[in-house]
């Protein structure tokens, strides 16, 4: 597979053009950002963990049936994944009180729901990506009734797969974010990635935030929390 031009740079990859038109190669980067980009800094390793782990994940869900982007690993850092159309929206699966739901409700870290809530937002940088329900992303034409249904389908699936994974090797899944894309014949799967940077995991029996929190908390120990969660990860594979 050839990398050709590149299509789009984010704060956390590089898309690249492939000799194949539905074909792109994502390059992932060890640049990190928080706050909507209001901090910026680089976590060492972490396009490599990302990326890894992310295929790994990926890979496991095709196999129970929800359709993702993944195609193939080709380095430490390079992935070719189908080419989609992201739907504008962040979807935000949450299992414990944490972040930014702690803050706007007033409520401690740590509360476990007794069901996991959903959330949406307006995947939009120039508006610090607004909170929005299903009525707004329907009027404002982000996706479709029936694809908004799909979508929330596939985000619990993919909640329940990943407690059950991350449980087993000794780690809370508190909340995570996932986005979704359009194939060129309309069909939705699962895209962008699964890894510390998306999702909040802590320590089962610590509480210990192992994952992006560190970076921006300023909690230190940032690169040392994403190659504890990989190597759990790959011990339990």
């Amino acid at each position: 597979m050839q990398k050709l031009e590149q299509l789009y740079e984010g704060k956390a990859k590089k898309v690249f053009a492939t000799e194949d038109p539905n074909l792109v190669i994502v390059d992932y980067k060890d640049d990190a950002t928080a706050f909507n980009g209001a901090k910026k800094g680089t976590i060492t390793g972490k396009g490599v963990i990302n990326n890894q782990m992310t295929n790994r994940f990926m890979a496991k869900l095709e196999k129970a049936g929800i359709p993702t982007h993944f195609v193939e690993e080709l380095s430490e850092r390079e992935t070719v994944v189908k080419k989609v159309s992201i739907v504008p929206l962040e979807v935000i699966i949450r299992n414990i009180s944490a972040g930014s739901f702690a803050k706007r409700y007033g409520v401690e870290e740590g509360i476990v729901f007794d069901a996991p809530t959903i959330e949406f937002s307006y995947k939009c940088d120039e508006l610090d990506d607004p909170l929005i329900n299903t009525y707004h992303a329907l009027a404002l034409k982000l996706a479709a009734p029936e694809e908004i249904e799909t979508i929330k389908k596939y985000a619990f699936a993919v909640n329940d797969f990943l407690k059950d994974f991350w449980s087993s090797c000794g780690v809370t899944l508190v909340d995570f974010k996932l986005e979704f894309g359009r194939l060129s014949d309309g069909s939705l799967v699962l895209a962008d990635e699964i890894s510390p940077d998306t999702c909040r995991l802590w320590d089962s029996r610590t509480h210990e935030k192992l994952d992006k929190d560190r970076f921006r908390r300023d909690l230190g120990g940032v690169e040392d929390a994403y190659a504890e969660v990989m190597r759990r990860m790959t011990e339990a594979l």
